[in-house]
């Protein structure tokens, strides 16, 4: 390859690679300002992670034709490209083995048999496509699917009344970010929402305070407005939460 090529496939490379890596880092913003619907944001960020993929190959080829000792110039910037593209198209691999991995579900809650209900948020869910009942019948429920997943998810058992319990647990709700839509200390539930940064989903969350032997047993419910799956992300919201909670008592 004649020398004064070289610079010019570097650059094609890391033109190709970050055009794939903004590709997906808009696909999310497309959507939450309304630019287009979440079917074309996810398309966006797809295609652009194999963008940025084939822009990655074609830096590698550059950084071996340009490695130490060759008298080429662009190795560095060639490396560059790989490391970028290896993070875009990562990002995806990443998301399909979680995906992969938890139950395909939108809707978690601490308690299967009796989740908390949603009351103040109901009039902000009436477009959602995810309805906010919670199936505990069918035979593979989304209860039975969750208890699979997460076997791991259980209820908060606080050492302190329920009212005190009720103030603790909208501290902890404020530290999360959300919003919070109510919050009633005679009935024992907040209701709040949680917007995720980068797509700007709005996740909907419910959290019911009440009597324990030992003080006061704290649930939560999470459910997304809008997809099939979650990729985990229910699970791991109330899962901060919980800590959060148990850290400040």
């Amino acid at each position: 390859m004649p020398r004064r090529g070289l610079p010019l496939i570097v650059a094609v490379g890391l033109f190709i690679t970050l055009l794939g890596i903004i590709a997906e880092m808009v696909s999310g913003f497309g959507y939450r300002f309304h630019v287009w619907d979440l079917g074309v944001a996810f398309r966006v960020f797809l295609y652009g992670s194999w963008v940025a993929a084939a822009g990655g190959v074609l830096c590698l080829l550059a950084a071996l034709a340009t490695r130490p000792g060759t008298g080429r110039r662009g190795f560095g910037m060639s490396v560059l490209g790989v490391l970028i593209a290896i993070a875009g198209f990562g990002t995806v691999m990443q998301w399909k083995a979680r995906a992969e991995k938890v139950p395909p579900i939108h809707d978690i809650s601490t308690d299967l048999t009796n989740p908390p209900a949603f009351v103040a948020v109901l009039p902000l869910r009436s477009a959602a496509p995810n309805k906010a009942d919670y199936d505990t019948v069918a035979a593979d429920s989304v209860a039975e699917r969750q208890r699979r997943g997460y076997p791991d998810l259980g209820p908060v058992m606080l050492p302190v009344p329920p009212g005190a319990a009720f103030h603790v647990a909208l501290a902890a709700a404020r530290d999360m970010g959300w919003t919070i839509v109510a919050s009633d200390s005679s009935a024992g539930r907040i209701e709040a929402t949680a917007t995720t940064t980068w797509f700007g989903f709005k996740d909907d969350v419910v959290v019911r305070i009440g009597p324990d032997p030992k003080g006061s047993r704290v649930d939560v419910r999470s459910e997304s407005r809008v997809g099939g799956s979650d990729v985990g992300t229910n699970a791991a919201r109330i899962k901060k939460y919980e800590q959060r909670l148990t850290a400040r008592v």
